[in-house]
């Protein structure tokens, strides 16, 4: 069961009536907290598993908006997160707690941020988000940019897009991820023009035939790298799990056919996939020899 930050510390597991000290330290959960995007979902989930089964140690998974997750690292309530998109996306997040947080490091390599539209529209009529101003695409878009969450490191990067090209005729619409896909979805099956924001790794590239549009001005960032967050003193208090997060990382390949995977089955089913097609990177991760 998920929980919210409001309930963090709320509530005390109480097995048989009572337990010693020691077993409270051995059975207190490891907080990972996540945001309800797609990759931070697979990523938290398939780290959840391997450190209750392989390591012995229980995870309470809380799932909150992005800005609290990094307050909730800060101060000490969760214990990690594993989706700081760095050095851009996230930035201004990280400057505020930097000093009462610590890097283990990087989950995966290449991430990116961006505004995709669908293979359908003729890159003559859109290859960047320069065409966005010409008359005709304008209309045909709707004036509208798909957006995510309105606390997204990408919504403010998009907003900025809007005033650094000129598009004073365009609105952002923020919603969710789930809102944005669902907008996408029924837009290509009726192939009805549509730009949205989006990044990858994420598993809608394996669904739907979409590209993304340059961004000469770099308004969207570049390469990004997304890292592991933990609250100070979390490398002392558990070095097994710490040392463990600080050695996973997957190929973003790897990571978007979960994801995918994800997406037609479910994710446990796509955790438990990949660790058993992955058993010799599972045991680095682990610390072990293969």
């Amino acid at each position: 069961m998920f929980k919210t930050l409001a309930t963090l510390g709320l509530a005390t597991a109480i097995f048989g009536g009572t337990f010693t000290t020691l077993m409270a330290e051995d059975t207190k959960p490891i907080k990972l907290g996540w945001a309800a995007w797609s990759d931070a979902e697979f990523v938290t989930k398939l780290a959840a598993k391997l450190i209750k089964d392989e390591l012995g140690t229980e995870v309470e998974l809380v799932q909150s908006d992005v800005a609290p997750l990094y307050q909730g690292v800060s101060r000490g309530n969760l214990d990690a997160m594993m989706m700081a998109w760095l050095p851009q996306t996230h930035a201004e997040y990280y400057a505020k707690v930097k000093d009462r947080v610590e890097p283990l490091g990087t989950v995966y390599d290449g991430a990116k941020l961006g505004w995709i539209v669908p293979d359908y529209i003729p890159e003559s009529e859109v290859a960047s988000i320069e065409d966005l101003k010409k008359p005709d695409v304008q209309k045909k878009l709707s004036g509208t940019v798909q957006g995510i969450d309105p606390g997204a490191g990408l919504t403010r990067l998009s907003e900025k897009a809007l005033t650094d090209y000129g598009l004073d005729g365009y609105k952002l619409q923020t919603s969710s991820e789930a809102g944005m896909l669902t907008t996408v979805d029924r837009a290509v099956r009726s192939e009805k023009w549509f730009v949205a924001t989006s990044w990858s790794p994420h598993w809608m590239f394996g669904k739907y035939k979409l590209r993304y549009i340059a961004d000469p001005k770099k308004s969207l960032g570049e390469a990004e790298h997304v890292e592991v967050l933990a609250r100070r003193d979390f490398k002392s208090d558990n070095p097994k799990v710490a040392g463990f997060l600080s050695r996973m990382k997957l190929p973003i390949s790897d990571l978007e056919a979960a994801m995918f995977n994800a997406q037609q089955t479910s994710y446990d089913e796509a955790v438990t996939k990949y660790i058993k097609d992955h058993p010799d990177q599972i045991k680095a991760w682990l610390g072990e020899q293969s």
